[in-house]
């Protein structure tokens, strides 16, 4: 069964169809938690909350090319939430990963992404960290592929400025 298929039987209540949906995108979702909660062990807490909302929710879906899109929309709000009823999420606390050592790019991005709007993490994580096109972040945020393409520039172009200022910082 292809993807398509897949998604159209879970979309119509088909439990097996949903399984094999959530099996197709587990890492995905995996990588977008970890990316957000910074550890395993609540990443495969976000991976079990999300498929329960998802499962509730899977009729929803109205376009079944999108369910994946869908997916990872849930689980990045679900982590939002996660951090902000914590209160974990601190630019300096992005500087560790999984295994403890990031070299120094990496961990200039990190504080950079930390440095934005939530709306413009998601939006960069969305179009360059998970391959979704402007269309289908148009067709997910609701509002029109020219709207998602100015957001796009103008948070790029806030990461640049954002790196000028760093790189200015540093040689003073």
């Amino acid at each position: 069964m292809d993807e398509m298929e897949v998604s159209r039987k879970a979309i119509k209540g088909d439990e097996t169809a949903f399984l094999a949906l959530m099996r197709q995108h587990k890492e995905d979702l995996l990588r977008t938690a970890l990316a957000f909660l910074k550890n395993e062990h609540d990443a495969l807490e976000a991976l079990q909350e999300v498929t329960v909302r998802a499962y509730h929710k899977i009729h929803t879906v109205k376009e079944p090319a999108y369910a994946k899109t869908w997916l990872i929309r849930i689980m990045m709000n679900y982590c939002q939430d996660q951090l902000k009823r914590q209160k974990r999420f601190h630019p300096r606390e992005t500087a560790i990963d999984q295994q403890g050592i990031e070299d120094a790019s990496q961990l200039e991005l990190k504080e950079a992404l930390a440095a934005l709007p939530e709306k413009e993490q998601q939006l960069i994580y969305l179009k360059y960290f998970q391959d979704v096109k402007i269309k289908d972040i148009a067709i997910l945020e609701n509002i029109p592929e020219g709207t998602v393409k100015s957001r796009l520039h103008k948070t790029l172009r806030s990461l640049r400025a954002y790196f000028e200022d760093e790189g200015g910082k540093e040689h003073v």
